[in-house]
């Protein structure tokens, strides 16, 4: 099989230029040519009124090598690589029967979703413990929220089957280095559980919340059936260690659990579980994260501003976007989790808290398009005890939180969020209103001023940052700082405040048979790279309990 990459042809081709364009490349009669797949599909759109499409395709030849060494000085012709996944060792029939505790996975996020199917589909048989509801109850449950104001703590978009990933855009791309085409194995079993196959070849390929609800479900019954259980609503309140390992947990209810490997595989937002572990003597450490603004505008808007003339093309869809700016305090300002065609929902998992975060259905034909613009802040930003020592791994939860008060009592309390017109964040004057666009959120949003002295929303150094970016992403993106858009605040939960160290075995640094994964570890951020995490973690568990079988 060979690969052809950066073959470019104009937006609007005709269907068989793709195949003239191959043969012509490689210098073949029709004949020659047995197979073409389509690998990836992205484009090229940096001239609006030109954009190109640009493939990698894999195909089948006669006599390969010939083809290959006529093509020698090409690095756009090569071998295609073998993308097959393989499990990293063989369970002997016997396991189940030897009486061993089972593996256990804390979360059923991506991460634990992955490390689970992959236990199970070596015949592993493992146990995941999900405080959390079943993907449809939760989407009953944080419906509540955004329609009634009425918040369920252990069942929201934070907590539940599927994780934070079930309530966003659905994303299935990642800048991770992939040399064993992991990433590959997580798309190929989301195709397998319902999803378009188009997500194999697109550049960035997408999903959207009620396509992976249905997903979830049927991944989660490949597991039951696989001998594999999932227990709902069940809380992990302690973790038993003894001699420096893992033993097993308890429940909220009091269950205990034994277990020799256990996959951590928290969600950022298990505040209270991190508390529990921090408690244990578990190590962790405080690390970077970002916080800021959700904002709205029009996708009609970044469409023309992306693709010109070609806005609205089928196979372009609703466009995004990617900005930086670097800020003359020394913060980074940067789009973060950019939904288009989406809304702005709500993401608090705890009373008396305002979160934000973004969601796109795989139609992506909302009206507003939105994205975090965040401020990159360190462990020292946030400390709560000054001087020079390690910052407390649980300060970064503390500053969280604070923020999230703030906000929820800027929008009245009552679970609206506080929002800004551009126009008037950059004047420095409270809005009294929205015009032009809409904020989507819901239950609703609470007109004030993100930026009055003394009662700001985040904090002096991220809105001097921001309002210095805005007008910096209006040169980059025409229309960026529309002053009908809107800034809805606050976006606190970019990515997990701590990390868990971990070897390269994937155990925790000093507690054996623990493998903490995924975001609230400190080691993804979105559900592919969270994804791929987890099917690591699970390897590294896999190996462990085989070896000692």
């Amino acid at each position: 099989m060979l690969r052809i990459t950066e073959l470019r042809l104009p937006l609007n081709h005709p269907e068989p230029a793709l195949r003239e364009a191959v043969l012509a490349r490689l210098g073949l009669p029709d004949a020659a040519l047995r197979t073409l797949t389509m690998f990836r599909r992205g484009y090229d759109a940096r001239r609006k009124s030109d954009i190109v499409l640009v493939y990698t395709l894999d195909c089948e030849v006669d006599d390969e090598a010939a083809v290959l060494a006529r093509h020698a000085g090409d690095p756009h012709i090569r071998v295609a690589p073998d993308t097959t996944y393989r499990f990293v060792a063989e369970v002997p029939a016997d396991f189940a029967a030897q009486g061993r505790p089972r593996p256990l996975v804390i979360g059923f996020g991506p991460c634990g979703l992955f490390a689970a199917l992959i236990l199970a589909q070596m015949g592993l048989r493992p146990i995941v413990l999900e405080r959390g509801k079943a993907v449809r109850e939760r989407t009953q449950d944080t419906w509540g929220l955004w329609r009634r104001r009425e918040l369920n703590p252990e069942s929201n978009v934070q907590f539940g089957e599927g994780g934070a990933g079930t309530f966003s855009d659905g994303k299935l791309w990642s800048q991770i280095s992939d040399p064993r085409h992991l990433t590959r194995k997580v798309l190929g079993e989301f195709v397998k559980a319902g999803a378009p196959e188009e997500i194999l070849y697109v550049s960035k390929p997408h999903i959207g919340t009620f396509r992976l609800v249905s997903m979830i479900e049927k991944m989660r019954a490949e597991i039951e059936a696989l001998g594999g259980e999932i227990r709902f609503r069940a809380h992990v309140t302690d973790l038993r260690i003894e001699g420096g390992a893992v033993r097993g947990v308890t429940l909220h209810d009091g269950t205990q659990i034994d277990a020799e490997r256990v996959i951590l595989a928290l969600g950022h937002s298990a505040r209270d579980t991190f508390e529990m572990l921090h408690a244990r003597g578990v190590r962790m450490e405080a690390k970077p994260f970002s916080v800021g603004f959700r904002i709205e505008h029009p996708q009609s808007l970044i469409d023309s501003a992306r693709f010109g003339p070609n806005a609205g093309h089928p196979l372009l869809g609703a466009a995004d976007y990617k900005l930086v700016h670097h800020a003359k305090n020394s913060r980074s300002v940067y789009s973060f989790c950019m939904c288009p065609g989406g809304t702005v929902v709500a993401a608090t998992s705890e009373p008396g808290r305002v979160v934000t975060n973004g969601m796109s259905q795989y139609s992506r034909n909302e009206r507003n398009a939105n994205a975090g613009i965040v401020v990159g802040i360190t462990p020292d930003d946030y400390r709560r005890t000054p001087g020079d020592g390690a910052v407390n791994p649980l300060d970064g939860i503390a500053f969280q939180r604070a923020l999230e008060s703030r906000a929820y009592a800027l929008g009245g309390e009552n679970y609206d969020a506080p929002g800004q017109r551009v126009g008037d964040f950059l004047a420095g004057r409270a809005s009294r209103g929205f015009e032009s666009v809409t904020p989507s959120y819901k239950p609703g949003v609470k007109p004030t001023d993100l930026a009055e002295r003394g009662h700001e929303s985040l904090p002096r150094y991220a809105i001097e940052a921001i309002r210095e970016a805005l007008p910096a992403f209006e040169r980059q993106l025409r229309g960026f700082a529309l002053p009908d858009a809107v800034l809805t605040g606050v976006e606190t939960r970019t990515s997990s405040p701590l990390r868990i160290p971990r070897g390269r075995d994937m155990q925790s640094l000093n507690v054996k048979g623990l493998y903490p994964a995924g975001e609230g570890a400190g080691y993804a951020g979105g559900i592919m790279s969270a994804s791929v995490d987890g099917i690591e973690a699970a390897e590294a568990a896999a190996r462990a309990l085989l070896e000692t079988a």
